[in-house]
């Protein structure tokens, strides 16, 4: 079952990135609106630094197979959309556990930001070449752990085609 992506449902596993609900500052004489504190970066540990990142994800054929999951020890990782088209979110407690995965459907409008060792998948979007602003950590160590399951231990994604790649 794939769930609203909503400040609350995720919040044991990091934070949504959205400006929906934040009072804006108006800058620049009027002309633009500026939303702070949308997310608290944490790239700090062992002396890391802030990496800002373009990504361009491609989508995987449905249904989606989810056989790697990772999570990243010293820092967030946020994720934030460019093409205004909606797209899926993927986390879990455990990748050992089944009952411990869940999906989220994002708007074109909502960011992620993966909370530090927060297992979670790979981008999973579902236009091709779809473009996005990626915050996280540069620096010594391993940021990077992987759990692969076993084959017979796939889970599937089938997103709603019908809705695929429209913006919400």
């Amino acid at each position: 079952m794939i769930e609203l992506f909503t400040r609350a449902a995720f919040a044991p596993f990091g934070e949504v990135i959205e400006a929906e609900g934040v009072k804006p500052k108006l800058i620049n004489e009027g002309y633009a609106r500026r939303f702070d504190e949308l997310a608290n970066i944490d790239v700090l540990a062992g002396g890391g630094q802030i990496n800002i990142s373009w990504f361009v994800a491609s989508a995987r054929p449905a249904p989606i197979a989810i056989k790697l999951i990772e999570r990243h020890p010293r820092g967030s990782q946020l994720f934030m959309p460019l093409n205004g088209m909606a797209w899926l979110v993927v986390v879990c407690s455990d990748p050992r556990i089944p009952s411990s995965y869940r999906a989220f459907s994002a708007t074109a409008r909502q960011g992620v930001n993966y909370a530090r060792s927060c297992w979670h998948h790979p981008l999973l979007v579902l236009e091709h070449a779809s473009p996005f602003l990626g915050v996280d950590r540069k620096g010594e160590g391993n940021n990077l752990e992987e759990y692969r399951l076993a084959e017979p231990d796939w889970l599937y994604l089938a997103p709603d085609c019908a809705s695929a790649g429209k913006s919400r």
